[in-house]
């Protein structure tokens, strides 16, 4: 890959910042986006050259038609589609009733709604560039674990939205997602506990950082003959429980 146009969801923190950075840092021209993040992200798009901030929130599929519109107004075109925007609340698995449907409903309007909004108003535009789809899922949807049980069924959905579009979007465009296990960014600071028994159970001994997944992603992003898949990031983690 070379000069491609990226847009990179939910991108002023985090996961999703690390990889909006690492794809600028190879001469791609990067879209940061967020819902709420505005100084954060007008203050990285400035400081990224050929690059750009756009806020949308991705729950609201006319933002998401508006978000798509913008880079290709000022772009052209449309090469690489990251969604990394995600919501979650923290619930013990066995409180049922505080797992209510309002909770359901709040996570899959971003991370399965969201993301499949977003994937149908970029479609076009990917075809014709035979661009690629990466969703940020999470290890939650592979494993039964997770913040909450919402939260782990979304992603789960992720996952198997992400290999049925695989399945009809080829051969333009290809689809793959991430699942990355614990990792270190504002969301999780205060995830001690669960830091600790990372840190003692999986094989390399610590919870990732985000460009340890951006590192993947961008990856993902580039290699021609990979799709349908979702590549844990976990540090072994799933192997040892």
């Amino acid at each position: 890959m070379s000069d491609k146009v990226v847009l990179v969801t939910g991108s002023t923190s985090g996961i999703g910042e690390a990889t909006a950075l690492r794809f600028a840092d190879a001469g791609h021209r990067v879209v940061f986006n967020s819902v709420r993040s505005v100084e954060a992200g007008e203050r990285l798009a400035a400081a990224t050259p050929n690059s750009r901030y756009v806020q949308a929130d991705i729950a609201l599929s006319e933002d998401c038609t508006r978000l798509v519109a913008d880079v290709l107004e000022h772009y052209g075109r449309l090469d690489v589609l990251i969604n990394n925007a995600g919501t979650t609340k923290v619930i013990p698995h066995a409180d049922l009733e505080a797992a209510s449907l309002d909770v359901w409903r709040e996570i899959f309007e971003v991370n399965v709604f969201g993301t499949w909004s977003l994937c149908v108003a970029a479609m076009d535009a990917l075809r014709s560039s035979h661009g690629a789809i990466v969703n940020v899922s999470s290890m939650a949807g592979v494993r039964p674990l997770g913040s909450s049980i919402p939260y782990a069924a979304s992603k789960a959905a992720v996952n198997h939205m992400t290999a049925l579009l695989a399945k009809v979007v080829g051969p333009e465009v290809r689809v793959n997602a991430v699942a990355p296990g614990l990792v270190d960014t504002p969301w999780t600071a205060d995830w001690d506990t669960v830091r600790g028994f990372v840190h003692a159970v999986a094989p390399l001994k610590r919870s990732g950082s985000p460009d340890d997944v951006a590192e993947v992603i961008v990856a993902l992003a580039s290699s021609k003959y990979v799709t349908g898949q979702v590549v844990v990031i976990d540090g072994g983690l799933s192997l040892a429980t």
